[in-house]
Protein backbone atom coordinates (compact mmCIF):
# COMPACT_ATOMS: atom_id res chain seq x y z
CA UNK A 1 0.00 0.00 0.00
CA UNK A 2 1.38 3.41 -0.98
CA UNK A 3 2.76 5.53 1.84
CA UNK A 4 0.35 8.35 0.98
CA UNK A 5 -2.61 5.96 1.18
CA UNK A 6 -1.50 4.76 4.62
CA UNK A 7 -1.27 8.38 5.79
CA UNK A 8 -4.75 9.06 4.39
CA UNK A 9 -6.28 6.02 6.14
CA UNK A 10 -4.62 6.88 9.46
CA UNK A 11 -5.89 10.45 9.20
CA UNK A 12 -9.46 9.18 8.83
CA UNK A 13 -8.93 7.30 12.11
CA UNK A 14 -7.87 10.45 13.96
CA UNK A 15 -4.11 10.07 13.48
CA UNK A 16 -3.24 12.98 11.21
CA UNK A 17 0.34 13.98 10.56
CA UNK A 18 1.35 17.41 11.79
CA UNK A 19 1.01 20.34 9.38
CA UNK A 20 4.75 20.84 8.95
CA UNK A 21 5.45 17.18 8.04
CA UNK A 22 6.10 16.13 4.43
CA UNK A 23 6.63 12.84 2.63
CA UNK A 24 10.31 13.79 2.40
CA UNK A 25 10.44 13.79 6.22
CA UNK A 26 9.22 10.18 6.25
CA UNK A 27 11.90 9.23 3.73
CA UNK A 28 14.81 10.59 5.79
CA UNK A 29 15.16 7.40 7.82
CA UNK A 30 13.36 4.73 5.81
CA UNK A 31 12.78 4.06 2.14
CA UNK A 32 9.38 4.17 0.49
CA UNK A 33 9.67 0.41 -0.14
CA UNK A 34 10.19 -0.26 3.58
CA UNK A 35 7.02 1.68 4.46
CA UNK A 36 5.00 -0.03 1.74
CA UNK A 37 6.26 -3.61 2.22
CA UNK A 38 4.10 -4.27 5.31
CA UNK A 39 1.40 -1.59 5.42
CA UNK A 40 1.10 0.30 8.73
CA UNK A 41 3.94 -1.53 10.48
CA UNK A 42 6.71 1.03 9.99
CA UNK A 43 4.54 4.11 9.62
CA UNK A 44 2.90 3.55 13.02
CA UNK A 45 6.34 3.39 14.60
CA UNK A 46 7.39 6.54 12.75
CA UNK A 47 4.29 8.42 13.90
CA UNK A 48 5.58 8.18 17.48
CA UNK A 49 9.02 9.58 16.71
CA UNK A 50 10.62 12.90 15.90
CA UNK A 51 11.79 13.89 12.43
CA UNK A 52 15.51 13.19 12.14
CA UNK A 53 16.41 16.56 10.66
CA UNK A 54 16.42 20.21 11.67
CA UNK A 55 14.44 21.87 13.03
CA UNK A 56 14.64 19.33 15.88
CA UNK A 57 11.72 18.44 18.11
CA UNK A 58 9.13 17.95 15.36
CA UNK A 59 6.93 14.89 15.85
CA UNK A 60 5.27 13.20 12.90
CA UNK A 61 1.92 12.93 14.72
CA UNK A 62 0.83 14.66 17.90
CA UNK A 63 -1.38 11.72 18.86
CA UNK A 64 1.52 9.24 19.15
CA UNK A 65 4.70 8.78 21.15
CA UNK A 66 7.39 6.08 21.08
CA UNK A 67 8.06 5.61 24.81
CA UNK A 68 11.24 3.71 25.68
CA UNK A 69 10.75 2.82 29.35
CA UNK A 70 14.50 2.56 29.98
CA UNK A 71 14.73 6.35 30.16
CA UNK A 72 15.26 7.41 33.76
CA UNK A 73 18.66 8.92 34.47
CA UNK A 74 18.23 12.28 36.16
CA UNK A 75 15.95 15.08 37.23
CA UNK A 76 13.50 16.04 34.50
CA UNK A 77 12.97 12.54 33.11
CA UNK A 78 9.56 12.03 34.77
CA UNK A 79 8.59 15.57 33.80
CA UNK A 80 9.31 14.61 30.17
CA UNK A 81 7.02 11.56 30.49
CA UNK A 82 4.17 13.71 31.83
CA UNK A 83 4.71 16.28 29.08
CA UNK A 84 4.70 13.64 26.31
CA UNK A 85 1.48 11.99 27.49
CA UNK A 86 -0.04 15.46 27.84
CA UNK A 87 1.10 16.29 24.28
CA UNK A 88 -0.48 13.21 22.68
CA UNK A 89 -3.81 13.89 24.39
CA UNK A 90 -3.98 17.22 22.61
CA UNK A 91 -3.14 19.15 25.80
CA UNK A 92 -6.84 19.25 26.60
CA UNK A 93 -6.24 19.27 30.35
CA UNK A 94 -4.56 22.10 32.21
CA UNK A 95 -1.13 20.97 33.42
CA UNK A 96 1.06 22.98 35.78
CA UNK A 97 3.53 22.88 38.66
CA UNK A 98 5.65 20.05 37.21
CA UNK A 99 8.70 19.03 39.18
CA UNK A 100 10.56 15.83 39.85
CA UNK A 101 13.57 14.54 41.71
CA UNK A 102 15.56 11.51 40.58
CA UNK A 103 18.52 10.04 42.47
CA UNK A 104 19.24 6.56 41.14
CA UNK A 105 22.17 5.97 43.48
CA UNK A 106 19.99 6.61 46.54
CA UNK A 107 17.04 4.75 44.94
CA UNK A 108 14.79 7.75 45.43
CA UNK A 109 12.50 9.51 43.01
CA UNK A 110 9.42 11.69 43.23
CA UNK A 111 7.10 13.54 40.88
CA UNK A 112 4.72 16.43 41.44
CA UNK A 113 2.24 18.07 39.09
CA UNK A 114 -1.23 19.59 38.97
CA UNK A 115 -3.73 18.50 36.33
CA UNK A 116 -7.08 20.29 36.06
CA UNK A 117 -6.58 21.66 39.56
CA UNK A 118 -5.82 18.28 41.16
CA UNK A 119 -2.38 18.08 42.78
CA UNK A 120 -0.33 14.86 42.44
CA UNK A 121 2.63 14.05 44.67
CA UNK A 122 4.10 10.65 43.89
CA UNK A 123 6.90 8.73 45.52
CA UNK A 124 8.33 6.56 42.77
CA UNK A 125 9.72 3.05 42.97
CA UNK A 126 13.24 3.05 41.52
CA UNK A 127 14.36 0.13 39.36
CA UNK A 128 17.67 1.21 37.85
CA UNK A 129 16.91 3.38 34.78
CA UNK A 130 13.45 1.90 34.08
CA UNK A 131 10.37 4.08 34.40
CA UNK A 132 8.10 2.90 37.20
CA UNK A 133 5.02 1.29 35.57
CA UNK A 134 2.72 2.25 38.45
CA UNK A 135 3.70 5.91 38.14
CA UNK A 136 3.32 5.83 34.36
CA UNK A 137 -0.17 4.32 34.73
CA UNK A 138 -1.18 7.12 37.12
CA UNK A 139 0.10 9.71 34.64
CA UNK A 140 -1.82 8.10 31.80
CA UNK A 141 -5.02 7.91 33.87
CA UNK A 142 -4.67 11.58 34.82
CA UNK A 143 -4.40 12.59 31.16
CA UNK A 144 -7.44 10.65 29.88
CA UNK A 145 -10.51 12.43 28.54
CA UNK A 146 -13.91 10.86 28.21
CA UNK A 147 -14.22 8.76 25.06
CA UNK A 148 -10.47 8.31 24.56
CA UNK A 149 -7.95 5.69 25.64
CA UNK A 150 -4.25 4.96 25.20
CA UNK A 151 -3.44 2.08 22.88
CA UNK A 152 0.04 0.63 22.68
CA UNK A 153 1.95 -0.86 19.76
CA UNK A 154 4.76 -3.06 21.10
CA UNK A 155 8.21 -2.01 19.95
CA UNK A 156 10.52 -4.29 21.95
CA UNK A 157 11.38 -2.54 25.21
CA UNK A 158 9.49 0.50 23.98
CA UNK A 159 5.83 1.05 23.19
CA UNK A 160 4.38 3.45 20.66
CA UNK A 161 1.37 4.96 22.45
CA UNK A 162 -1.61 6.31 20.52
CA UNK A 163 -4.43 8.38 21.98
CA UNK A 164 -7.65 7.40 20.22
CA UNK A 165 -11.29 6.58 20.61
CA UNK A 166 -12.00 2.90 21.20
CA UNK A 167 -13.94 2.78 17.94
CA UNK A 168 -11.00 4.12 15.90
CA UNK A 169 -8.53 1.86 17.71
CA UNK A 170 -10.62 -1.18 16.84
CA UNK A 171 -10.76 -0.10 13.20
CA UNK A 172 -7.00 0.47 13.10
CA UNK A 173 -6.38 -2.83 14.87
CA UNK A 174 -8.36 -4.63 12.15
CA UNK A 175 -6.68 -2.65 9.36
CA UNK A 176 -3.13 -3.10 10.70
CA UNK A 177 -3.02 -6.84 11.42
CA UNK A 178 -3.98 -6.73 15.11
CA UNK A 179 -1.43 -3.98 15.87
CA UNK A 180 -2.80 -3.42 19.38
CA UNK A 181 -3.34 -7.09 20.14
CA UNK A 182 -7.02 -6.45 20.75
CA UNK A 183 -7.99 -9.81 19.31
CA UNK A 184 -5.80 -11.57 21.86
CA UNK A 185 -6.55 -9.66 25.06
CA UNK A 186 -8.82 -6.88 26.26
CA UNK A 187 -7.59 -3.40 25.33
CA UNK A 188 -7.50 -2.26 28.98
CA UNK A 189 -4.81 -4.84 29.73
CA UNK A 190 -2.25 -3.53 27.26
CA UNK A 191 -0.11 -1.87 29.92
Amino acid sequence: MKLEKQIEKLSKLGLAINDDITIDDFLLSWSRAEYEEVPFELILFTYGTEVEEKPWGRFFCDMAWNFDVECIEDNGDYIAIVEQFHRITGKKKQLSDLSDSVDLEASQASLRYTVNGVRRELEIKVDDDWADPDTVQIIMNDMLDEGFEFFGKDNGQATVWFYMTVENALLLNALADNVFGLEKKPWWKLW
